[in-house]
Protein backbone atom coordinates (compact mmCIF):
# COMPACT_ATOMS: atom_id res chain seq x y z
CA UNK A 1 0.00 0.00 0.00
CA UNK A 2 1.26 3.10 -1.07
CA UNK A 3 1.05 6.27 1.14
CA UNK A 4 0.67 9.86 -0.74
CA UNK A 5 1.90 12.73 0.13
CA UNK A 6 -1.25 13.71 2.39
CA UNK A 7 -2.92 10.55 3.01
CA UNK A 8 -6.47 11.75 4.35
CA UNK A 9 -7.16 8.25 6.56
CA UNK A 10 -3.69 7.72 8.11
CA UNK A 11 -5.02 12.18 9.43
CA UNK A 12 -8.52 10.61 10.19
CA UNK A 13 -6.64 7.18 12.04
CA UNK A 14 -4.72 10.23 13.93
CA UNK A 15 -7.72 11.71 15.25
CA UNK A 16 -9.71 8.95 15.99
CA UNK A 17 -6.33 7.92 17.93
CA UNK A 18 -7.00 11.07 19.71
CA UNK A 19 -10.55 10.65 20.45
CA UNK A 20 -10.44 7.52 21.45
CA UNK A 21 -7.38 8.62 24.32
CA UNK A 22 -9.67 11.54 25.15
CA UNK A 23 -12.53 9.06 25.97
CA UNK A 24 -10.21 7.08 27.44
CA UNK A 25 -8.85 9.71 30.17
CA UNK A 26 -12.23 11.17 30.90
CA UNK A 27 -12.56 8.90 33.27
CA UNK A 28 -10.40 10.78 35.83
CA UNK A 29 -12.34 13.83 35.42
CA UNK A 30 -14.83 12.49 37.53
CA UNK A 31 -17.30 10.70 35.37
CA UNK A 32 -17.88 6.70 36.49
CA UNK A 33 -18.61 4.68 33.43
CA UNK A 34 -16.24 2.09 33.07
CA UNK A 35 -17.11 1.65 29.33
CA UNK A 36 -14.59 4.62 28.69
CA UNK A 37 -12.31 2.29 29.35
CA UNK A 38 -13.02 0.45 26.21
CA UNK A 39 -12.46 2.66 23.44
CA UNK A 40 -9.70 3.92 25.23
CA UNK A 41 -7.84 0.44 24.26
CA UNK A 42 -7.33 1.38 20.27
CA UNK A 43 -5.71 4.55 21.32
CA UNK A 44 -2.43 3.11 21.62
CA UNK A 45 -2.32 0.28 18.84
CA UNK A 46 -3.90 3.44 16.62
CA UNK A 47 -0.70 5.88 17.22
CA UNK A 48 1.13 2.87 16.77
CA UNK A 49 0.01 1.90 13.10
CA UNK A 50 -0.15 5.76 12.20
CA UNK A 51 4.11 5.22 13.08
CA UNK A 52 4.57 2.32 11.05
CA UNK A 53 2.46 3.71 8.45
CA UNK A 54 5.03 7.20 8.64
CA UNK A 55 7.69 4.53 8.55
CA UNK A 56 6.54 3.25 5.15
CA UNK A 57 6.13 6.21 3.45
CA UNK A 58 8.25 6.90 0.77
CA UNK A 59 11.60 9.19 2.50
CA UNK A 60 10.87 8.09 5.88
CA UNK A 61 14.74 7.90 6.53
CA UNK A 62 15.12 11.36 5.81
CA UNK A 63 12.37 12.23 8.87
CA UNK A 64 13.45 9.85 11.20
CA UNK A 65 15.26 11.90 13.80
CA UNK A 66 13.16 14.71 13.43
CA UNK A 67 10.13 12.66 14.41
CA UNK A 68 12.25 10.99 17.24
CA UNK A 69 12.89 14.43 18.58
CA UNK A 70 9.68 15.89 18.24
CA UNK A 71 8.44 12.45 20.40
CA UNK A 72 11.83 13.30 23.15
CA UNK A 73 10.79 16.80 23.50
CA UNK A 74 6.57 15.60 24.28
CA UNK A 75 8.11 13.35 26.48
CA UNK A 76 10.13 16.24 28.42
CA UNK A 77 6.70 18.79 28.12
CA UNK A 78 4.22 16.16 28.88
CA UNK A 79 5.14 14.73 32.08
CA UNK A 80 4.44 17.27 34.37
CA UNK A 81 0.53 17.76 33.11
CA UNK A 82 0.26 13.77 33.13
CA UNK A 83 1.38 13.41 36.60
CA UNK A 84 -1.03 16.51 37.34
CA UNK A 85 -3.87 14.58 35.89
CA UNK A 86 -3.55 11.14 36.35
CA UNK A 87 -3.87 10.36 39.95
CA UNK A 88 -0.80 8.26 41.33
CA UNK A 89 0.89 7.50 38.43
CA UNK A 90 2.71 4.38 37.89
CA UNK A 91 4.77 5.06 34.42
CA UNK A 92 6.12 7.30 32.23
CA UNK A 93 3.72 9.38 29.58
CA UNK A 94 3.12 7.17 26.71
CA UNK A 95 5.42 9.70 24.68
CA UNK A 96 8.87 7.49 25.72
CA UNK A 97 7.36 4.15 24.86
CA UNK A 98 6.65 5.45 21.42
CA UNK A 99 9.44 7.03 21.30
CA UNK A 100 11.62 3.72 22.21
CA UNK A 101 9.07 1.89 19.64
CA UNK A 102 10.53 4.28 16.59
CA UNK A 103 14.20 2.87 17.05
CA UNK A 104 13.20 -0.82 17.73
CA UNK A 105 10.60 -0.11 14.34
CA UNK A 106 13.85 1.73 12.96
CA UNK A 107 16.18 -0.96 13.79
CA UNK A 108 14.30 -3.48 11.62
CA UNK A 109 14.25 -1.55 8.65
CA UNK A 110 17.67 -0.13 8.51
CA UNK A 111 20.69 -2.02 8.14
CA UNK A 112 22.97 0.69 9.13
CA UNK A 113 24.61 0.10 12.44
CA UNK A 114 23.46 2.80 13.91
CA UNK A 115 20.24 2.47 13.33
CA UNK A 116 20.51 -1.16 15.00
CA UNK A 117 22.87 -0.73 17.64
CA UNK A 118 19.89 2.15 18.76
CA UNK A 119 17.41 -0.66 18.47
CA UNK A 120 19.05 -2.86 20.85
CA UNK A 121 19.31 -0.01 23.53
CA UNK A 122 15.89 0.67 23.10
CA UNK A 123 15.00 -2.95 23.42
CA UNK A 124 17.32 -3.20 26.40
CA UNK A 125 15.47 -0.59 28.19
CA UNK A 126 11.94 -1.65 27.74
CA UNK A 127 13.29 -4.82 29.08
CA UNK A 128 15.30 -3.59 32.13
CA UNK A 129 12.42 -0.95 32.88
CA UNK A 130 9.00 -2.27 31.80
CA UNK A 131 7.50 -1.25 34.99
CA UNK A 132 8.44 2.73 34.09
CA UNK A 133 6.75 2.66 30.65
CA UNK A 134 3.42 2.84 29.77
CA UNK A 135 2.60 0.14 27.96
CA UNK A 136 5.84 -1.91 29.13
CA UNK A 137 7.97 -3.57 26.48
CA UNK A 138 5.15 -5.09 24.96
CA UNK A 139 3.86 -1.74 24.27
CA UNK A 140 7.94 -0.79 22.80
CA UNK A 141 7.09 -3.80 20.52
CA UNK A 142 3.94 -3.02 19.44
CA UNK A 143 5.21 -0.42 16.41
CA UNK A 144 7.29 -3.01 14.78
CA UNK A 145 4.44 -6.06 15.18
CA UNK A 146 2.40 -2.74 13.26
CA UNK A 147 5.41 -2.36 10.56
CA UNK A 148 5.21 -6.15 10.29
CA UNK A 149 1.44 -6.61 9.64
CA UNK A 150 1.37 -3.56 7.38
CA UNK A 151 1.21 -4.81 3.75
CA UNK A 152 0.20 -8.47 4.94
CA UNK A 153 -3.48 -9.80 4.41
CA UNK A 154 -5.74 -8.87 6.78
CA UNK A 155 -5.19 -12.06 9.49
CA UNK A 156 -2.00 -11.12 9.97
CA UNK A 157 -3.28 -7.73 12.08
CA UNK A 158 -4.36 -10.83 14.56
CA UNK A 159 -0.41 -11.36 15.45
CA UNK A 160 -0.11 -7.70 16.41
CA UNK A 161 -3.48 -8.08 18.50
CA UNK A 162 -1.60 -10.27 20.67
CA UNK A 163 0.92 -8.07 21.29
CA UNK A 164 -1.44 -5.11 22.04
CA UNK A 165 -3.27 -7.53 24.52
CA UNK A 166 -0.18 -8.13 25.90
CA UNK A 167 0.82 -4.44 26.27
CA UNK A 168 -2.75 -4.22 27.94
CA UNK A 169 -2.21 -5.98 31.28
CA UNK A 170 -4.00 -8.69 29.80
CA UNK A 171 -3.77 -10.72 32.92
CA UNK A 172 -5.65 -8.09 34.91
CA UNK A 173 -8.56 -8.39 32.13
CA UNK A 174 -8.70 -12.17 31.65
CA UNK A 175 -8.64 -12.14 35.69
CA UNK A 176 -12.06 -9.70 35.19
CA UNK A 177 -13.20 -11.93 31.98
CA UNK A 178 -13.03 -15.03 34.38
CA UNK A 179 -15.93 -13.90 36.38
CA UNK A 180 -17.84 -12.14 33.05
CA UNK A 181 -16.80 -8.84 33.48
CA UNK A 182 -18.41 -7.31 30.69
CA UNK A 183 -15.98 -4.65 30.55
CA UNK A 184 -13.42 -6.85 30.58
CA UNK A 185 -14.17 -8.83 27.75
CA UNK A 186 -14.75 -6.49 25.40
CA UNK A 187 -11.33 -4.22 26.78
CA UNK A 188 -9.82 -7.78 25.30
CA UNK A 189 -11.53 -7.65 22.31
CA UNK A 190 -10.75 -3.85 21.74
CA UNK A 191 -6.90 -4.61 22.10
CA UNK A 192 -7.37 -7.74 19.30
CA UNK A 193 -9.14 -6.16 16.38
CA UNK A 194 -7.93 -2.68 16.96
CA UNK A 195 -4.74 -3.09 14.39
CA UNK A 196 -7.39 -4.59 12.17
CA UNK A 197 -9.92 -2.43 12.31
CA UNK A 198 -6.82 0.42 11.86
CA UNK A 199 -5.77 -1.49 8.63
CA UNK A 200 -9.04 -1.17 7.24
CA UNK A 201 -9.72 2.18 7.74
CA UNK A 202 -6.37 3.04 6.00
CA UNK A 203 -6.84 0.92 3.20
CA UNK A 204 -10.48 1.79 2.89
CA UNK A 205 -10.74 5.34 3.69
CA UNK A 206 -8.30 7.08 1.64
CA UNK A 207 -11.14 8.97 -0.40
CA UNK A 208 -11.66 11.28 3.10
CA UNK A 209 -10.03 14.42 3.66
CA UNK A 210 -10.20 15.47 7.66
CA UNK A 211 -8.48 18.41 8.73
CA UNK A 212 -4.50 17.27 8.65
CA UNK A 213 -2.89 16.59 11.43
CA UNK A 214 0.86 18.17 11.45
CA UNK A 215 3.72 18.75 13.86
CA UNK A 216 1.87 21.08 16.42
CA UNK A 217 -0.56 17.83 16.56
CA UNK A 218 2.20 16.94 19.44
CA UNK A 219 0.85 19.64 21.46
CA UNK A 220 -2.40 18.61 21.97
CA UNK A 221 -1.40 15.44 24.07
CA UNK A 222 -0.22 17.40 27.10
CA UNK A 223 -3.05 20.31 26.53
CA UNK A 224 -4.92 17.47 26.48
CA UNK A 225 -4.23 16.98 30.36
CA UNK A 226 -4.06 20.30 30.57
CA UNK A 227 -7.65 21.03 29.79
CA UNK A 228 -8.93 17.70 31.78
CA UNK A 229 -7.49 18.98 34.89
CA UNK A 230 -9.33 22.53 34.38
CA UNK A 231 -12.40 20.64 34.25
CA UNK A 232 -11.91 18.58 36.95
CA UNK A 233 -11.21 21.53 39.10
CA UNK A 234 -14.09 23.77 38.24
CA UNK A 235 -16.28 20.61 39.03
CA UNK A 236 -15.23 19.83 42.15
Amino acid sequence: MHLSQRDGALDLLKWLALLSMLLDHLRYVGISDDWLYVPGRLAFPWFCLAMAANLCRAGAQKTEWRYLGWLLLFSLVSEMPYRLYIPDPDTLNVMPTLALGLLVARGWQDRAPIARWLAVGALTLAALFPGHLMFGLFGVLLPLAMLLVFRRPWYFSLLAGLVCLAANQWQVLFEAAEFGNVVALSGIAACLIAPLLGLFLLRHARHLQPPPMRRWAYALYPAHFVLLLFIRQVAA
